[in-house]
C-alpha cells in the first residue's frame, strides 16, 4: 500500500529522472564515440604553397587494399575523410599538371589526423627536381632554406599605394636592402597583383653579390596562364577621414585617387604569353611649414601652415614570355614610368616661394634568356637599356635668405635638365659536378650622363640667427656661376665565380671570389673573397648554424662623380662672400671674398669596401614556426667624404691663396656597424601568418657623404660619430588572418628608437667659411630625436562568381623553371586566398586600409642650431591616421 502511494506521489519524477538519465546516457556516448572516431584531413599545394583545388585524393586501407572513393579538395585544397579507424593507410594524390604522389604507410591515431601533401609541377620535376631531406635542405645555400617568401596570397594584404606598399617590403627587409625584379635591378615595381612572390635571401656571401647588404630582395611576377585573366583596381584617400598633422593647426586638403588595369594571357597556348598593365595616380598631399618669421611686437612670429603638393603618375608595361623548349624560357619586356610633381622644396623652414617642379620620364627594355643546357649546366642572361629625363624648374629665381633653422625665403634658384642613357648586360653559367654546384658570371655597366644644370646663380645669404637678420648682418654670401652643360661616361665591370660544396649531408660550405673594376678609378686591384658554411648538427635537421666572412667593393657614384667635374673651378665655380653687406655684398665695408672655390677627386682615390662577418642559429620550433638569430659586424674601410684641404691654419692663411675651398673628395673614412638580428616566422595553412623581425644595432661612421665636410679638416678624430641611420631598436612585424565570411585581415607595426642629428653653434667660429662648427666638446651626430610607432591594418573582403577558372588559381606550371637557388617555394608557404573566391572566373574584393592606426605623432626634424628659436624640438611629424579605401575585380 505504501509503495502504491510512493508510486502514484512520486511517479512523474521517477520517470523525468528516467529519462534524464538516459538522455545523459546517449549523449555521453555520442560524445566517446565522437572521440574515438578517426578522421583525416588532407591538404593538397603546390611548390610555393598556394592550395591547388580540385586535386584528386584516394585513400587506400593496408594491407588489405581496400579503397575509399577517389574525392576532390575544395578551394582551399583540403579535403577530410571521415568514418575512419585507427591503422595504416596509403594516400593516393594526383592534379592536372603536377606529377601525382603515392604516401605510403601513413599512420592514423584516434581522433582527428592532419596532413599536407606537396605536389611537385610535372614538366619541371623531370628534368631539374631533386628530393632533399632536412638537413640537405636547410644546409642547401641555394635551396629555400636560405630565404623567406611572401606569395602573392600574403602580399595582397599589404598597403595598395604603390609607394606605400614599396615602403612596406623596404622596411620588412631592413636597411640597405637591395631589390631585384626578375633578376634585374631599378625601375618601377610591378603592381603587387602581378606579383606571383617576394623572395628575402639571405645569403650575403655569394660571390654573385655586389652589395654587402645581408638581405636582398628578389621580385617574381606571375607566368602566362593558360586563359586570359585580368584586374581593374582603384583606391581613393581624402582628408576627411584623415587625422590632422601634428605641426598643423588644422585639417590639410588631401587626396588621393589610384587605378590600375592589366591584362594577361597566351598568344600560343602553353608556349607564349604577353601581358600588359597600366597604373597611375592622381593626388595631391599637403606639407606642413613651420617658421620663425621677424616679428614687430614679439621677438618671433610663428607660421604653422600647410602647402599642397599634386602628384600625377602613369607606369605602363608590357611583357612578353616563350618557352623555347619545355626548360628554356625567353622574356621580353618594356616600361614607361612618368611623374609630375609640384610645390616641391616647400615645408619646414622653407616658404612658399621656395617651390619647384619636377617631371620625370624613364623607358626601361630587359631581355632575358634561361634554361638548361643538358643535365648539368643552366645559363641566365639578362640584358637591360634604360632611358631617364629629369627636368627641375623653379617657381622664382629670386636671391635666398636664410636664417639657419628659423626660415628660408627667395627663389630655389634651380634648373636642371638631365638625361641618362645606361646598359646592364649580365650572364651567370651554373654547372653542376657530384658535389660541387660551380657558378661563373660577368655583369658589365655602361651609361651616358647629359645635364645642364644652374643652382644660385643670384646667389644666396646665410644669417645666423632672427637677430642677425633683424641688424642687417649676414654671415655670409654665396653664389655659383658657370656654364653649366655636362657630357661623361661612366663604365663598371665585375665578374665572379663560386662555388657551393656538400661535404656531407648535413654541412655545406660556398666559396669564391669577385673582382670588380671602374673606369673613373685608378685603382684596378678590387679582389673581394667570400666564404660561408651552414651545418646541421642533428638528425631531425631542426637546428641549422650558419655563419660567413667576405669584402664587398661598392661603386663610385656617377652623381658625386658629376659635382667633381661640375664645379671644377673652371666649368662652374662657387664665390663665398664672408661679413658681407646686405642686400648688396659689396655695397659696403671690406668684405672677404674668397677666390673661387671648388671640388675635385683625390689623385689616389681608392673604392670604397666592407669587410662583413656573421654567425647565426637558426632553430625549427615547431611546424611552420622558425626561430632564427644572427650576430652581424660589419667595417667600412675607404669610404668617401669630403675634407676642405684648402681650409686657412691659424696664424697661417690658406695654402693656395688663389683658391677658395677646395673640397677633395677622399677615400679616407671609416664605418662600424654591430647588429642583433631575432627572426620569427609562424605560418599556418589558411588561418594565419605571422612574420617578425627585431634588430639590435650600434652604428658608428665617420662622414654623413662624400661632399659633407668636417668641422676641422686638419684634425678628423671629432667626425667619428653615430650613423645618421642608428636607430639602436628596431621591430617589424607582419602578420595575416583569414576570418569567416571571406573577410582578411594584416597588419603591420614598425616602430624604431630615435635618430641622432648634429648640433652645430650657427656660426663659423673657425673662419673656414663653412658654417658647420660645433660646441667644443661635442662629436658628430650627438643628439637624438624621438622614436617612431605605427601600426597600419588592411581588412578586406571578396566573392566569386561564374565558373571555375580553368587555371587552378593561376599556377601556370608551364612558363616557371626552378632552379638550385629556390625559385619557386618557401618557408612562409601560402594562406588559402579568399573562400570560394580565387577559383571563381570572376572575382570582386573589398577594401579598406589604415596607416597610423593609433594616430602617434612621430615627431622628426629636430632643430640642431643653437641659434635658432626651435633648437632641440622637432619640428614636423610623419603624417597621422589615414584612412583608404578600394576595390578590385579580376577576370
Amino acid at each position: 500500500m505504501n509503495c502504491s502511494r510512493f508510486v502514484q506521489r512520486h511517479g512523474r519524477r521517477l520517470l523525468m529522472v528516467l529519462c534524464m538519465v538516459l538522455c545523459a546516457l546517449v549523449i555521453f556516448s555520442n560524445q566517446s564515440s565522437a572521440q574515438t572516431a578517426t578522421t583525416l584531413r588532407v591538404t593538397v599545394v603546390d611548390p610555393s604553397g598556394a592550395a591547388i583545388p580540385q586535386a584528386k585524393v584516394q585513400v587506400v586501407t593496408a594491407p588489405a587494399g581496400a579503397k575509399k572513393s577517389a574525392q576532390k579538395t575544395n578551394a582551399r585544397g583540403e579535403l577530410t575523410f571521415n568514418q575512419l579507424v585507427a591503422g595504416s593507410y596509403q594516400l593516393q594524390v594526383s592534379a592536372p599538371g603536377f606529377t601525382p604522389r603515392t604516401l605510403n604507410d601513413i599512420k592514423l591515431q584516434p581522433g582527428s589526423n592532419q596532413l599536407e601533401v606537396r605536389l611537385e609541377i610535372a614538366e619541371v620535376q623531370e628534368v631539374l627536381n631533386v628530393e632533399q631531406d632536412k638537413r640537405e635542405a636547410n644546409t642547401d645555400a641555394r635551396g629555400n632554406a636560405f630565404s623567406t617568401v611572401l606569395t602573392a596570397e600574403q602580399i595582397a594584404q599589404l598597403p595598395d599605394d604603390p609607394d606605400e606598399f614599396e615602403q612596406a617590403i623596404r622596411d620588412m627587409a631592413g636597411p640597405g636592402a637591395t631589390f631585384r625584379v626578375n633578376g634585374f635591378r631599378g625601375g618601377h615595381l610591378p603592381p603587387k597583383s602581378q606579383i606571383r612572390e617576394i623572395r628575402f635571401r639571405m645569403n650575403p656571401y655569394a660571390a654573385e653579390n655586389h652589395d654587402a647588404a645581408l638581405i636582398g630582395v628578389d621580385i617574381y611576377t606571375k607566368p602566362g596562364l593558360d586563359s586570359w585573366h585580368g584586374s581593374l583596381n582603384a583606391g581613393f584617400r581624402d582628408e576627411a577621414l584623415n587625422a590632422r598633422n601634428a605641426f598643423v593647426p588644422f585639417r590639410a586638403p588631401e587626396q588621393n585617387r589610384r587605378f590600375g588595369f592589366e591584362i594577361g594571357g597566351p598568344l600560343w597556348r602553353k608556349h607564349t604569353s604577353a601581358f600588359l598593365s597600366a597604373d597611375g595616380v592622381n593626388a595631391y598631399d599637403s606639407v606642413a611649414l613651420l617658421a620663425a618669421l621677424p616679428g614687430s611686437t614679439l621677438p618671433t612670429n610663428i607660421l604653422m601652415d600647410a602647402v599642397r603638393r599634386p602628384l600625377r603618375t602613369l607606369n605602363l608595361a608590357a611583357r612578353v614570355e616563350h618557352m623555347l623548349t619545355k626548360t628554356h624560357a625567353a622574356r621580353g619586356e618594356y616600361q614607361r614610368n612618368a611623374k609630375r610633381q609640384s610645390n616641391l622644396g616647400v615645408g619646414g623652414f622653407d616658404l612658399y616661394e621656395r617651390a619647384y617642379s619636377s617631371d620625370s620620364t624613364e623607358h626601361i627594355l630587359r631581355l632575358a634568356d634561361s634554361g638548361s643546357f643538358g643535365k648539368k649546366l643552366f645559363n641566365e642572361f639578362r640584358f637591360q637599356s634604360r632611358w631617364q629625363t629629369v627636368a627641375l624648374d623653379s617657381l622664382s629665381n629670386a636671391t635666398t635668405i636664410q636664417v639657419l633653422n628659423a626660415f628660408t625665403r627667395g627663389g630655389a634658384q634651380l634648373s636642371s635638365d638631365r638625361r641618362v642613357h645606361d646598359f646592364d648586360l649580365a650572364d651567370n653559367l651554373d654547372a653542376a659536378f657530384k658535389k660541387h654546384a660551380l657558378r661563373l658570371g660577368v655583369e658589365a655597366e655602361t651609361g651616358n650622363y647629359r645635364s645642364d644644370e644652374a643652382r644660385n646663380l643670384n646667389g644666396t645669404f646665410v644669417f645666423s640667427s632672427l637677430a642677425a637678420f633683424n641688424a642687417g648682418k649676414p654671415t655670409q654670401y654665396s653664389q655659383r656661376s658657370g656654364a653649366g652643360q655636362l657630357d661623361f661616361n661612366q663604365h663598371q665591370l665585375g665578374w665572379f665565380v663560386q662555388d657551393d660544396w656538400r661535404v656531407s649531408k648535413g654541412f655545406s660550405l660556398n666559396f669564391g671570389v669577385r673582382h670588380e673594376w671602374q673606369n673613373n678609378l685608378a685603382d684596378g686591384n678590387n679582389f673581394a673573397p667570400r666564404f660561408g658554411f651552414a651545418y646541421s648538427p642533428f638528425r631531425n635537421g631542426k637546428t641549422t648554424l650558419r655563419g660567413g666572412a667576405g669584402i664587398f667593393y661598392d661603386w663610385f657614384g656617377a652623381d658625386t662623380f658629376e659635382q667633381a667635374l661640375r664645379v671644377n673651378g673652371l666649368q662652374q665655380r662657387d664665390l663665398i662672400v664672408q661679413q658681407p653687406c646686405y642686400p648688396n655684398p659689396f655695397a659696403c665695408g671690406q668684405p672677404v671674398q674668397l677666390p673661387p672655390s671648388r671640388v675635385q677627386t683625390e689623385a689616389g682615390l681608392q673604392m670604397p669596401y666592407s669587410q662583413v662577418a656573421s654567425f647565426g642559429i637558426e632553430r625549427e620550433l615547431a611546424k611552420n614556426m622558425r626561430l632564427t638569430t644572427q650576430y652581424r659586424y660589419q667595417r667600412g674601410v675607404h669610404l668617401l667624404r669630403g675634407r676642405n684641404i684648402n681650409a686657412p691654419l691659424p696664424g697661417a692663411g690658406r695654402h693656395d691663396p688663389t683658391a677658395g675651398n677646395i673640397t677633395q673628395i677622399e677615400s679616407s673614412a671609416n664605418s662600424f656597424n654591430h647588429a642583433l638580428i631575432v627572426n620569427l616566422n609562424w605560418m599556418k595553412m589558411g588561418k594565419f601568418m605571422l612574420a617578425a623581425n627585431y634588430v639590435l644595432s650600434k652604428s658608428t661612421n665617420e662622414s654623413d657623404s662624400p661632399l659633407s665636410l668636417p668641422v676641422n679638416s686638419f684634425d678628423l678624430r671629432g667626425e667619428r660619430g653615430p650613423s645618421l641611420m642608428d636607430a639602436r631598436h628596431r621591430l617589424f612585424v607582419l602578420s595575416n588572418y583569414t576570418l569567416p565570411r571571406g573577410l582578411r585581415l594584416g597588419t603591420i607595426l614598425q616602430a624604431s628608437s630615435a635618430t641622432p642629428y648634429n648640433v652645430t653653434t650657427g656660426f663659423d667660429n673657425n673662419g673656414d667659411s663653412i658654417i658647420n662648427d660645433r660646441p667644443l666638446g661635442l662629436t658628430r651626430n650627438s643628439a637624438r630625436g624621438a622614436r617612431r610607432v605605427d601600426l597600419s591594418t588592411r581588412l578586406s573582403w571578396g566573392f566569386g562568381f561564374g565558373k571555375a577558372r580553368e587555371d587552378l588559381a593561376g599556377h601556370g606550371p608551364q612558363v616557371r623553371v626552378l632552379r638550385g637557388d629556390g625559385d619557386a617555394g618557401g618557408m612562409l608557404g601560402s594562406m588559402s586566398g579568399m573562400p570560394g573566391a580565387q577559383q571563381k572566373r570572376y572575382r570582386t574584393e573589398f577594401f579598406i586600409q589604415a596607416t597610423n592606426v593609433l594616430n602617434h605623432a612621430n615627431l622628426a626634424g629636430f632643430s640642431g642650431v643653437q641659434t635658432s628659436p626651435f633648437f632641440g624640438r622637432a619640428t614636423m611629424a610623419l603624417p597621422g591616421r589615414r584612412l583608404e579605401t578600394g576595390l578590385r575585380f579580376s577576370f
